[in-house]
């Protein structure tokens, strides 16, 4: 039987087999690594004497030692790997600022252009007027010509006053002339009537007889 006593040293690599043996390797050698380790772990608790009890030790410390190397090496690329992926997270946030910062830069370049375009069209609309303005006369022209029209127009209000006053006096005259000829009328009316009377009256006389 077995002549060395199992002690915690002797199996203080147990965990990092236990985690081994629930990874899955980079390739076949280190599972086949880890099945040589559970076999010489078998032999060597099966093994009937010493030396072949150390051999079967040695084994195992031998692919203990390749494991605990396999398994370094996968904790290493485990870290770098998460190293990557933090500097990727970096990069990423940096890009999506980089993103924002450029959206940012692109609405106010819009509004600068907005702003840009109103002020074009400003002086394009200045342009314009100042093109009308040039073909009109100056101000001092202006004022000889309001002042010229402002004495024909006072002029022409003097020549209505006066046309207003003979509409009125020719509209008075008028007035009488239509009261004279209704008067007038009335007098023939009259003077008709009359006539008819005294004629009415002479034939009465001519036609009653003689006492």
């Amino acid at each position: 039987m077995l002549a060395y006593k199992l002690t915690t040293e002797d199996f203080e690599h147990d965990e990092v087999i236990r985690k081994r043996l629930l990874i899955d390797g980079d390739g076949a050698g280190d599972d086949r690594r880890i099945n040589l380790l559970v076999k010489s772990f078998i032999k060597w608790c099966s093994s009937g004497s010493q030396e072949e009890g150390y051999s079967q030790y040695q084994r195992m410390l031998s692919t203990l030692s390749q494991c605990e190397f396999s398994m370094g090496k996968t904790l290493l690329v485990y870290d770098m790997n998460l190293r990557e992926m933090e500097n990727y997270e970096k990069i990423y946030k940096e890009i999506e600022c980089s993103i924002a910062g450029a959206h940012e830069k692109i609405a106010e370049c819009k509004k600068q252009i907005l702003q840009a375009k109103r002020i074009r069209k400003n002086r394009q609309e200045y342009d314009a007027l100042a093109k009308v303005i040039q073909h009109h006369p100056d101000r001092h022209e202006t004022l000889k010509e309001l002042e010229a029209l402002g004495k024909e127009l006072e002029h022409l209000s003097h020549i209505k006053e006066s046309v207003e006053d003979k509409l009125e006096l020719r509209r008075k005259q008028f007035h009488v002339l239509l009261s004279t000829i209704h008067e007038l009328q009335q007098t023939l009316e009259n003077d008709e009537k009359l006539s008819e009377v005294e004629e009415a009256q002479e034939t009465s006389l001519e036609t009653d007889p003689k006492p």
